[in-house]
């Protein structure tokens, strides 16, 4: 065997002659050599994944929760991951999936935020919700198309023109749709059924305030880091509102958000949990 560390795992030419190159049309290949030798490579699956998003829609604004920990395979690598992004002065977009892609995500939200908000704003419209909604659907559709997708599920939360709350999804696959309750990854299953609870069709997030929308999230939150083996007890949220009474905008990020009132005695009957063995 070859133990050079560029070759290392190779068979030793000297015992079983020169290796071949053809091998999937790789060609020769030495560490001081273009890289661009080697066939294409598109990620197949993802790697290190953020799990789910909450958000809702209520009669001023948006709420939008996601936790911190990046999971590698079933192990809680990292509990420091922002996966909430603020984009212009009004507009939040929440990153489940590929954390790798979502840092790809974010480089371009930065990218497009730098031009239109600085280098192309003449004083009249800039960057809104429905604009990076549109813009992150088409980098998505672009990236299936290529057969190379972008591993994420994304929600774009912010206000319209005329500032109703807006609230949208894409996916990897460019698909995209508008609801006043989404959540992404296991959230779906899991907090969908509660936040539907308190806003049962879409019309009636006019109908629900802030206070009852925070509790919604914070119960949600709670129930999938009781369900969610990938999920974090820390998290943020955000909240973008129009003040009724002045009519400014109100931009809330809490970073430092925590599950509450937790109480595992529903565990104690569960087989396998501590010392009762299946």
């Amino acid at each position: 065997m070859n133990h050079d560390p560029y070759y290392w795992g190779r068979p030793s030419n000297e015992t079983y002659g020169s290796y071949n190159h053809k091998i999937a049309n790789a060609g020769q290949y030495s560490h001081e050599s273009n890289t661009s030798n080697f066939p294409k490579m598109n990620t197949q699956q993802p790697i290190v994944t953020g799990t789910s998003v909450v958000a809702l829609k209520f009669k001023n604004g948006i709420i939008m929760a996601a936790d911190h920990v990046g999971s590698y395979g079933s192990l809680l690598r990292f509990n420091n991951i922002e996966r909430l992004i603020k984009v212009g002065k009004e507009t939040v977009v929440g990153i489940s999936g590929d954390i790798s892609d979502l840092q790809y995500i974010q480089r371009l939200l930065d990218e497009l935020e730098i031009e239109e908000e600085v280098y192309d704003n003449d004083g009249g419209d800039y960057l809104r919700a429905p604009n990076v909604h549109e813009y992150l659907s088409r980098v998505l559709y672009n990236r299936r198309s290529k057969m190379n997708p972008l591993w994420n599920a994304i929600i774009v939360g912010g206000f319209e023109k005329d500032r109703t709350p807006f609230l949208k999804y894409v996916d990897l696959l460019g698909v995209t749709y508008h609801s006043s309750t989404i959540a992404t990854g296991f959230g779906a299953h899991m907090a969908l059924p509660l936040l539907r609870n308190l806003i049962p069709e879409d019309k009636d997030f006019v109908k629900v305030n802030e206070e009852q929308i925070s509790k919604a999230v914070e119960d949600s939150m709670r129930v999938l880091y009781y369900r969610d083996a990938r999920s974090g007890e820390q998290y943020s949220v955000v909240i973008i509102k129009i003040d009724e009474s002045t009519g400014e905008l109100d931009f809330k990020f809490i970073k430092d958000a925590k599950v509450e009132n937790q109480n595992w005695e529903f565990a104690r009957d569960l087989r396998g949990y501590g010392s009762k063995q299946q």
